[in-house]
């Protein structure tokens, strides 16, 4: 062999290994935000109260309201552009009394023909109301089933906690639905 297919060669090996290198650099990050950074993210939201985030256990009401106060709860839903579901709420708002426990009702409609599983991701603004709005029944605390064709009433129970600031005076809470029907399907039972 002479030099220059020595160097080529060199070059050759040299070049695979940074490719093999590079494609263990895109598998770990691939892993790490698939599996890694949506719990970790969970964690960080719930102990900062970034993005609205709540608690997702259901919450034990207190026993006293504050009548002397009202706020104004609003809801907003969405659904992902990959689930063909219509999503509605029964009213677009409620005044509620610090304390008070309240219910109001949401609808989801499967408008394909084949069983999809969704999910609801629940967001509060602003910020610092989230550790003041708890839910005691939530369709969002489940993965929710629909077959094609079906529509969803879906209950949702709060009450949002007397202690809340006396300048927070409207929380809006959206929700957002997510098809996880693959993650569904692929999930051990």
């Amino acid at each position: 062999m002479n030099d220059e297919s020595k160097k080529s060669q060199g070059v050759e090996q040299k070049n695979r290994r940074l490719l093999m290198r590079l494609m263990l650099v895109v598998v770990g990050m691939f892993i790490f935000a698939v599996f890694l950074m949506p719990p970790i993210y969970d964690v960080f939201c719930e102990l900062t109260g970034l993005n609205g985030k709540t608690s997702g256990k259901a919450a034990v009401a207190p026993t006293v309201a504050d009548m002397s106060r009202q706020i104004t709860v609003e809801f907003l839903v969405d659904t992902d552009k990959e689930l063909p579901w219509d999503f509605t709420y029964e009213t677009p708002a409620m005044k509620v009394h610090p304390g008070e426990i309240s219910k109001t009702l949401f609808f989801v409609k499967n408008r394909s023909n084949d069983a999809i599983v969704g999910r609801a991701i629940p967001s509060i603004s602003p910020n610092e109301a989230a550790q003041y709005f708890r839910k005691t029944e939530c369709f969002c605390f489940a993965e929710q089933r629909l077959e094609g064709g079906a529509t969803k009433s879906m209950p949702m129970i709060f009450y949002v906690d007397p202690a809340i600031p006396k300048h927070i005076t409207t929380v809006t809470l959206s929700y957002k639905f997510y098809n996880l029907t693959h993650q569904a399907i692929a999930a051990p039972r």
